[in-house]
Formats: structure tokens, sequence, C-alpha cells
């Protein structure tokens, strides 16, 4: 009697440790959408973070370096640790979708798609990690929304670099007021490049220019896109383009001789082939998006619920060597490029 009474007794203290155990993982992860091992509310466990990166140029590398440092910095201030499985797709949007499988089947707790078609894999990829795009310049049609209102509803968010467009019309009328034809350069294939343009134009014909399209469909005939358009222009406007920056030394090649400048809508295009731009930090952009992964893992931020946020500054810059080669006074208010 005594025996079953003594076993009866272990058996309930077993079931009362096995309950407690269960309760304590269970809430150990509450604030953990895709699986981060917590060590409590606001503060950070361990994460393993997966980065999809469209091509290398400077933009994008800044943007991907930004976002490394700052949720590195802020992860571990909190007493946690990050790594980062970073991989480039070479320009390749079929190389983005295998990257992001990657990532999916070994169990990620962020995605950081950097570029449009980054994102466009990740959302085809996944519905439950948590995503964060960053040099994206429009989420709506990034992501295929009509009605967009800043926010997704899903697991994705992140920053878009997309510059005030009609700021970069107004820069275009300040140095070129007696333009005649603007030529709008850009890739056919990205949806991104092909929103900025259907926003400048009418803001630039409503200036009084006559604008006309050149779109190239891949690196392989910028150049001879590039030199129509050099044939037919005042002056070319680039906008945020991935392909056109990772050719910036081909078009440079072309307008250069031709004595056609170019307004570029960012910093790393103006510095190969520009004159001028009106651009974002990408690095800080990056760490925007940063801060944005650290409330997605460290406190359960619902990215659904987030809005896209914008790069924090605006700046007027641009590139000396070239003002110089074509003969062109840039006006106060401009910050030189470095390089």
């Amino acid at each position: 009697m005594k025996k079953r009474m003594l076993a009866g007794l272990l058996t309930g203290v077993m079931a009362l440790s096995l309950t407690a155990c269960g309760g304590g993982s269970d809430s150990g992860n509450a604030n953990s959408p895709s699986g981060g091992t917590e060590t409590g509310s606001g503060s950070a466990g361990s994460y393993n973070v997966g980065i999809v990166q469209l091509t290398q140029h400077e933009a994008l590398d800044a943007a991907t370096q930004g976002f490394q440092d700052k949720l590195k910095e802020l992860i571990e201030a909190d007493g946690g640790s990050v790594t980062f499985d970073l991989k480039n797709a070479s320009g390749d949007s079929a190389n983005c979708t295998t990257i992001v499988n990657g990532f999916v089947s070994s169990g990620v707790d962020l995605i950081m798609a950097n570029a449009t078609a980054s994102l466009q894999a990740a959302q085809a990829g996944t519905v439950d990690i948590p995503i964060l795009g960053t040099s994206i310049s429009d989420y709506g049609t990034a992501l295929g929304v009509s009605d967009w209102t800043g926010t997704t509803g899903t697991n994705i968010s992140g920053t878009t670099d997309l510059a005030p467009l009609d700021g970069q019309a107004e820069m275009l009328q300040e140095l070129f007021p007696d333009a005649t034809n603007v030529g709008l350069l850009y890739c056919s294939a990205e949806p991104n490049s092909a929103y900025q343009i259907n926003t400048i134009k009418p803001i630039l014909e409503e200036m009084g220019y006559t604008c006309t399209e050149y779109a190239f469909t891949d690196s392989n005939d910028v150049a001879s896109v590039a030199q129509n358009a050099a044939s037919n222009s005042d002056v070319i406007y680039i906008p945020t383009d991935n392909t056109a920056a990772s050719c910036t030394e081909a078009i440079a090649n072309v307008v250069l001789p031709a004595q056609v400048p170019v307004i570029a809508g960012e910093q790393g295009i103006c510095a190969g082939c520009g004159v001028a731009t009106l651009s974002i930090d990408y690095y800080e952009l990056g760490e925007v998006t940063g801060e944005m992964a650290y409330e997605i893992l460290v406190n359960g931020a619902n990215p659904g619920d987030m809005e896209v946020q914008s790069a924090p500054n605006f700046t007027k810059m641009y590139n000396a060597a070239n003002c110089e080669a074509l003969g062109i006074t840039i006006p106060d208010g401009y910050t030189a490029i470095e390089g």
C-alpha cells in the first residue's frame, strides 16, 4: 500500500515538472516570430538572418552593410547574437528564387531582400518567415498591390530608396533650363524603374520638356540603347535602376564623348556616368532596415503592421569629374561625390 502511494506521488511530481518545463519553453519563444532563441521579453537571443541581394554594386552593398551593422549592434547590446547568411544572385532573378528556397529550408529567422527581384522571390517563397525589403522603389509595384496603403498585412515590410521624383525633375530643370529633349533611359525588365519613369515623365512634360523613353532589356543592349538616347537627347535621366547601376562604365563611354549629361536617380549611378543626383545614403537606409529587423526578432513586431520606411535624408550631389568634362558649372547647395 505504501509503495503504491509513493509511486502515485512520484508520478504526480513528474507530471507537474513536465508541465512546468513545457510552459517555460512556450513562453520563452513568445517574442520570436520564427524560432529565434529568446532569453525573455525585450532581451535578445540568438538569430540567423538570410540576406538575398540581387547584384553587387555600390548602393546595394552599402544598404546590406548598414543593415548588418545596425542589427548586430542592437542585438549584441541587448545580450544576444546574430549570424548572417549573405547570398548574391549575380543579377539573375532565378538565382534569387534558389537562394530564398535555401533560406526557407534552413529555417532562418528573417529574410532581408535587397532589391525588387529579391523581394519578389522572397514573397513567393514563404508566407511564414518575416521578410524585410530594402532598396525597393515602390512596394505596391513590387508586390503587385494595386491599392497600396503603406503596410502589407502579410509577413513583409521594409524600406524604400525612392527619392522625391519631383525633386529630381526640379534638379534637371535647375541645371538644364534650356534643354528641349530629355531621354529616359532604363531597364524594361525592372518594374521599379518603369514606375519611376511613369511618375517623372509627366512632371517633366509639364515643365515643357519633350520626353522619349529608351528602354534596354538587359546589360547586353545597354550601350546600343544609350547611344540611341544620346543621339536624340539634350539631357538623359536614369532612375534608380539595378541594371544601369551595374553598367555605368558602358553608359559613360557613350554619353561623355557625346557631351550629353545624365541626371541620375541615385548616387552610385551618378558616380559612374552622371553629373548630378538627388540621392539617399544607402548605408543609412540599411540601418533603418536593421532597426526594423530588431523590432521583429526581439520585440515580436508584426511585419504586416509595420509602415514601409523611407530614407531619413536626401542630398543634392554632383560628379565633379563629369561636370568638368562636360563644362557644367554646379550651383551652390550641392555636395561632391567622393571617390
